[in-house]
Parts: C-alpha cells; sequence; structure tokens
C-alpha cells in the first residue's frame, strides 16, 4: 500500500494494492511520512474502506479528531459483543467512537446526558437497545471512566442510523418521535393501547424504518395504485382510512409526499396491529 495523504501521526489515506482508497489507523504510522511512500504495514492497526459512496477525506478528518485509544476500545467492544457486521461499516464505526470519546469526555468532568428519548428507544428499538447495552458493559470493562446506563441510548440511536446513509442522527432522531407519534395516532383512532413487544407491532416498526430508509433515498413504492394496494384497501377500509391520516401526518414531518402503494402496504400494517389486539379493524 502507498500514502496518499497524511491527516496525522496516527491516520493516513492509503491506496491498497487494488488501487482503492482506505484510511489507516496506526500509533506513529503517520510520523514523517510522505505521499507515495509505501506504508509501514506492520504500524497498521485497523483498515477502514469506506462504503456507500463516502468521501474518505471526510471520513479521514473524523477519525483524525478522535483519539486513537477511543477507536480501538469501541473495534474491541463491537468485536467483544458480536456486533461484526457492524465493525465493517467504517463509518458507523467512527461515529460510535466520536460518540464514546464525547462521553467519556463529559463522565470525565463529572456531567450526565440525560436522553429525552429512553422510553421511545427502550420500546420502538428493543433488539438495538440490547445490543447497546452489552456493548456498553463491554466499553465499561475496558475503560477506566466508565460511562453511565444512559449512554445506551445514544448508542442504540447510532445502531438505529446504520440504516441510513448519513452519519448524521438527526434523521433517526426525528423517526424515533415520528414513529411513536404514528402509535399514537393508531391507538386514537381505534381506541386501543398497542403493545410495543408484540410481533406485529415489531413488524409494524420495522415497516416503518424500511419506509424511512426509502424516502431519505428516494427510492417509494410507485406512486401508482397497484391491484395489490387497491385489495389490500378494499379490506381494510378502517386502516386505510388511518394510513391517510399517517399519511399525511409524514408528509408534514419528513416533507415527502407518500405514494399510493406506499400508503396502502401501511394500511395492512395498521390492520395486523389493530387486530393483534383481539378485534379486526
Amino acid at each position: 500500500m502507498r500514502i496518499a495523504r497524511v491527516f496525522n501521526n496516527n491516520i493516513v489515506l492509503a491506496l491498497d494494492d487494488a488501487d482503492r482508497e482506505v484510511i489507516l489507523t496506526g500509533r506513529g504510522l503517520g510520523f514523517q511520512a510522505r505521499p507515495g511512500q509505501d506504508v509501514d504495514e506492520n504500524l497498521v492497526a485497523r483498515v477502514f474502506v469506506p462504503m456507500d459512496g463516502r468521501d474518505p477525506d471526510h471520513l479521514a478528518q473524523l477519525l483524525a479528531g478522535i483519539p486513537p485509544e477511543h477507536i480501538h476500545l469501541v473495534g474491541r467492544a463491537l468485536a467483544e459483543v458480536g456486533l461484526d457486521t457492524v465493525a465493517r461499516n467504517p463509518a458507523l464505526v467512527i461515529a460510535l467512537a466520536d460518540h464514546v470519546s464525547f462521553a467519556l469526555r463529559r463522565a470525565a468532568l463529572g456531567k450526565d446526558l440525560e436522553y429525552p428519548l429512553l422510553a421511545e428507544v427502550q420500546h420502538l428499538y428493543t433488539e438495538e437497545y440490547a445490543q447497546a447495552g452489552a456493548l456498553l458493559t463491554a466499553i465499561n470493562l475496558h475503560s477506566d471512566i466508565p460511562l453511565p446506563d444512559s449512554e445506551a441510548v445514544g448508542l442504540a440511536l447510532h445502531l438505529v442510523n446504520a440504516g441510513f446513509a448519513s452519519g448524521d442522527l438527526s434523521y433517526t432522531y426525528k423517526m424515533t418521535g415520528v414513529i411513536q407519534q404514528m402509535v399514537t395516532v393508531i391507538e386514537q383512532s381505534f381506541g386501543r393501547t398497542l403493545e410495543t413487544s408484540s410481533v406485529s407491532v415489531g413488524r409494524f416498526i420495522t415497516h416503518l424504518r424500511y419506509l424511512f430508509v426509502r424516502i431519505h433515498q428516494h427510492r417509494q413504492l410507485s406512486d401508482e395504485h397497484s391491484a395489490v394496494g387497491a385489495a389490500i384497501r378494499e379490506a381494510y377500509p378502517e386502516a386505510a382510512e388511518c394510513s391517510q391520516r399517517l399519511a399525511g401526518m409524514l408528509e408534514l414531518r419528513l416533507g415527502a409526499s407518500i405514494s399510493g402503494d406506499e400508503v396502502s402496504y401501511l394500511s395492512l400494517h395498521v390492520a395486523r396491529v389493530v387486530a393483534d389486539t383481539g378485534e379486526e379493524p
């Protein structure tokens, strides 16, 4: 591998044997190094291969602002709790390391951050919250400064955010609030309380998360009303009416029109979660 750019003593941008731009970290890796030189591979601790069209320079700049020991801490913790898929996503590893680095600095100063979305994250993202709890335990096992239990919320939101093209958590925060609001609208429309731990509500939330990804990436299902969509609306008229209200709320909150077929499939999931309470809508 050849060095393409040096960011600091510990981070360089390099070209691998396939001429791909990769980000390399390792203590002293960039010390007195120059573009065009061969990489001392004995010093390489981690290799980040940018994915999804991410700008290598931007990712490397983010990495350069994070202490190497914090990057190592997060990578080690991810491996120990079995989050190998996450560990292969450089943007997510960098985002998690950045989050943990700031959290450790706050903890060292005795400042505890209260997350307003604790209840929502616990109920809407049960899998990610459990993973975040395990990750937090692994981080604290190897850190001289223990992080508070509340940091599991922040870590969970980063794991949820893995499904989006942006490393910015703002869209995930918005998505979390919108999902909770949609659950409330369904409960009010049918006069029932939905159990977020039920299988049908879990499927509904998963459907919404993929819907948000499609909206975010401008890849919604067809805007035309398909035969399947028409059959769903005919079979579940009350759910279809509720879904129209939900679609209007989504358009207001996300600034994007919801296609006809997306509304139809949303109706199917509304019908399922309502049926799970014991009555057909």
